[in-house]
């Protein structure tokens, strides 16, 4: 029997475990969430979570001790006003699709982003 190698338990076990490694990936990965587009808006030390077709306008305390006030509004969210000087979060505009990185302002550590999507067709931002 020269050339042929026996298959012992242990090689067994490995290849059912890289098999059940490789299937939770894949239904976890293709699984996911609903589908439904969320707004994630973190600040320090709370964050909420809204859907994208909310009607919300949501005031967050930042470290500055001010407000930044980021809006949802007609499937698109943005920073309305921050305490900030240079006030870089509200010229960065509306986000609409989760392929965007989020909008930040470093300033008061304000931080919103848009995770899961309708449009099965676009890449979200981890596809990059």
């Amino acid at each position: 029997m020269k050339g042929k190698l026996p298959v012992k338990i242990p090689d067994i076990v490995i290849i059912l475990m890289a098999l059940g490694v490789t299937v939770f990936s894949g239904v976890t990965a293709f699984a996911g969430t609903s589908g439904i587009a969320q707004v994630v808006i973190q600040g320090p030390g709370r964050s909420w979570v809204f859907p994208l077709d909310a009607e919300e306008t949501l005031r967050v305390r930042g470290v500055l001790g001010e407000d930044t006030v980021v809006r949802i509004h007609g499937g698109e969210v943005w920073a309305e006003s921050s305490p900030c000087n240079n006030q870089i979060c509200v010229g960065m505009g509306r986000i609409n699709v989760n392929s965007w990185w989020g909008v930040a302002c470093l300033p008061n550590k304000v931080f919103f982003m848009i995770e899961g999507t309708n449009d099965r067709r676009r890449p979200d931002a981890t596809a990059w």
